[in-house]
């Protein structure tokens, strides 16, 4: 899927170079040294804490990334107005394994470029066979189906575009201009998806799902000038987007589903949060959407350098969580919503605790 998390510090072509003309070997980011020697012989990685296998597992996958992906499940139950279930968790299983798909096949794709700009990440360092990676990705890919098909043939049938999506983006379509859309696309699947295997259609669904898209495409737009910078245009346009999709999403939804309408009746028992409070629950979230992604991005167009466009790229990943939850609040799911945004602060938690905390899609 998505490229959305990377783990340690990302080297730019330009600093990779100037070692190499040095001939200096590059080195990870625990600081030990990885790739070929000046002699251009293959030489072993010095191990250490972060270059253990288990280590290099978790940055391969990104494992804080994982945090980001629950709330497209959820955030497609509410717009559904379904309720979660059993169901839930198995389309929230299958999202999770189709994003550890794509995260592992994207480095397995790009590793002759990783070899050049990033060359500590785990296959260019030689701390995962690139056959390992590519295994990986496809028996993740094989699970997220089985998962989805658990959930009922409307997850299935959502479920299998979205793995072509993750496929072809990585294999394909990632460096010509039609990426970002294909990045978009499935972002906005892994919505439909929880729509589907709740059983609450995903007609109901677009709307969420083309707004989430919409944020997904932006960032991946900021995200290919990830290690050379230079973009003034493509942090300005996510700017404009953030701003916009903040006044859509604080905007209280016209029509709701029948289901959702039936149980936002005041004074009912059982009933979710009046429409008022989630109004209210909806612009606080979408106002802390903004401003996670907005100063990031404004930094980047000031100064579109690859430090800052990471910084930007990083932004925009962190908030697609309150993103989430405003969409979810803005369904009507007050609960669902408060539930999504929790998954922010414990990411951050993860992170810190794993020393995993640079985002990043390529």
């Amino acid at each position: 899927m998505n490229r959305t998390v990377a783990t340690g510090r990302e080297t730019t072509a330009r600093e990779a170079g100037a070692r190499r003309e040095a001939g200096a070997r590059p080195t990870d980011a625990t600081g030990s040294r990885t790739g070929a020697p000046p002699s251009g012989r293959p030489g072993p990685s010095t191990p250490g804490p972060r270059s253990s296998r288990a280590g290099a597992w978790a940055e391969l996958l990104r494992l804080p990334a994982l945090f980001t992906v629950p709330g497209d499940a959820l955030a497609g139950v509410a717009a559904a107005g379904a309720r979660p279930g059993p169901r839930t968790l198995l389309a929230i299983g299958s999202s999770l394994c189709l994003y550890e798909a794509g995260m592992a096949l994207n480095d397995w794709a790009d590793r002759a470029e990783d070899a050049a700009e990033r060359p500590h990440r785990p296959l260019p360092s030689g701390r995962i066979r690139p056959a390992a990676a590519l295994t990986a990705a496809g028996a993740l890919t094989g699970a997220g189906l089985a998962l989805a098909a658990g959930a009922g043939r409307p997850a299935l049938a959502v479920a299998a575009p979205l793995a072509a999506t993750v496929w072809a983006y990585d294999l394909a379509l990632k460096h010509t201009p039609v990426g970002p859309a294909a990045m978009a696309a499935a972002r906005g699947l892994d919505l439909l998806l929880g729509a589907a295997a709740t059983g609450g259609g995903t007609r109901a669904a677009l709307p969420s799902a083309a707004l989430l898209g919409s944020h997904t495409l932006a960032v991946t737009a900021v995200s290919r000038r990830e290690t050379t910078g230079g973009s003034v245009l493509a942090p300005l346009a996510a700017l404009a987007t953030t701003g916009a999709l903040t006044g859509l999403v604080a905007r209280r939804r016209t029509r709701l589903p029948a289901g959702r309408r039936a149980a936002a009746a005041p004074g009912l028992p059982g009933s979710t949060p009046a429409p008022a409070a989630t109004d209210v629950l909806a612009a606080a979230l979408g106002a802390v959407y903004a401003a996670t992604a907005a100063r990031p991005y404004v930094h980047a167009a000031l100064n579109p350098s690859p430090p800052l466009t990471q910084r930007a790229v990083g932004g925009g990943i962190r908030a697609t969580v309150p993103l989430q939850a405003a969409l979810a609040a803005r369904s009507g799911a007050g609960a669902v919503s408060l539930l999504v945004a929790a998954l922010a602060p414990a990411g951050r938690l993860f992170a810190r605790r794993t020393a995993m905390r640079k985002v990043s899609i390529t």
